[in-house]
């Protein structure tokens, strides 16, 4: 891109694991990041939500920073760039932020420098900076991401048809991943993990042949994670007790927590979500459908954007 050129960017929110797919599966939700970048002088980051304020304004950006490591990866300098930049997406809530701006990161440099990237490619890279697939995974394909990290490459698969919404019930308080990890224990029974990774792949059966109420009872059996971060939400007993009764044929942690998610099929989601909002008035309750495009970047040349003046 040259200068004078305007590049938006939008990524959606990701909520992973969904139970015992620990690390591995992703659902991409209607909550975006939206990024408008231009070649700039030097590095400018111009918040456009509240929530973006307490972060640097310059290079440091997290954004940026992505950028500038993607650039070097391929042996290219990052130029420096204008980015105007608003979320609707929780902060630290378990809705994958970092995530989202990790992709944000890698596509605003392989723009900028005109890298050239696949799907493939772009997946490699986030993943290297996530450290796994699940979340940047989601955010790029959309849809439900199944992935699969090895020391030599990163594996996916995209189901972006699946008949189900979500309402996710989000509290004030942040739960930074760093502390939602140091609850997990170091290792498990063997036995332990093979009925986790049994019920994770009867979970990912059930989403492909649409047996709901198998898929709920699976997103409760989870044994890697999901016992050890419970302690950190009080609510999770009333939230489940209700949101099954209302609607929801299952509930989950949303990645490391503290966010709550309930899948309900699309004609019982919106009567869950208005009898979660009566009942948690505490809590940000949102019905939210699946967002099935992923990633979309769409790039104004200066001609055009002179035009419309």
């Amino acid at each position: 891109m040259k200068e004078g050129d305007m590049l938006t960017i939008r990524v959606p929110a990701s909520s992973a694991n969904l139970g015992p797919g620990f690390d591995s599966i992703g659902l991409a939700l209607t909550l975006y990041l939206e990024v408008m970048a231009e070649r700039s002088s030097s590095w400018e980051v111009i918040p456009e939500t509240d929530a973006l304020e307490k972060f640097p304004a310059d290079e440091k950006n997290y954004i940026c920073l992505i950028a500038s490591k993607v650039a070097a990866m391929y042996g290219r300098e990052m130029p420096p760039c204008r980015l105007r930049v608003k979320t609707s997406i929780p902060l630290a809530r378990g809705l994958g932020s970092s995530g989202a701006a990790i992709v944000a990161g890698v596509e605003l440099a392989d723009k900028m420098c005109g890298l050239g990237l696949s799907l493939e490619e772009k997946l490699a890279a986030c993943t290297k900076f996530e450290g796994h697939p699940d979340n940047v995974g989601a955010s790029l394909y959309g849809g439900l991401v199944v992935g699969s990290q090895t020391d030599e490459e990163v594996q996916l698969t995209a189901m972006k048809q699946l008949a189900v919404e979500a309402v996710v019930l989000i509290p004030e308080e942040e739960l930074l991943t760093e502390a939602s990890r140091g609850v997990l224990p170091s290792s498990m029974k063997y036995s332990a993990a093979v009925k986790s990774s049994a019920a994770a792949n009867q979970l990912l059966a059930a989403f492909f042949t649409e047996d709901w109420k198998l898929a709920g009872r699976m997103m409760s059996s989870d044994l890697f994670h999901q016992p050890y971060r419970k302690e950190l939400i009080p609510w999770w007993d009333d939230v489940e007790r209700l949101a099954l009764h209302s609607g929801a044929f299952g509930m989950a942690l949303s990645g490391a927590g503290p966010t709550l998610l309930c899948l309900a099929e699309p004609r019982k989601a919106n009567m869950l979500a208005n009898v979660l909002k009566g009942a948690f008035p505490q809590l940000k309750v949102l019905h939210l459908a699946i967002d099935r495009t992923g990633l979309m970047t769409v790039e104004v040349k200066a001609e055009e954007r002179n035009a419309c003046k």
